[in-house]
């Protein structure tokens, strides 16, 4: 892990395309704004843990799960 010392007003800037502004520091509150290319992914780490156990579950579903979530009867009960 590389850690970086930063003031109020100052940048640090990952692959030449990917800027974190360091916005505002007070006591144990950090706000940094984040500026990426439209195709980089950028989330906080609970919201991108939720979206990747969303993903693997939605994976597990069969068919008959996925008509029953859509309001529509499978092919095996119709």
């Amino acid at each position: 892990m590389l850690v970086l010392s930063r003031k109020k007003g100052e940048e640090i800037i990952i692959n030449g395309n990917i800027y974190i502004n360091i916005l505002d520091i007070k006591k144990d509150h950090i706000k940094i704004g984040i500026s990426a290319p439209i195709n980089v992914s950028v989330h906080r780490r609970e919201v991108y843990e939720l979206i990747k156990d969303m993903n693997i579950a939605s994976a597990e579903l069969s068919t008959e799960d996925i008509h029953n979530l859509l309001g529509k009867k499978s092919k095996e009960t119709r």
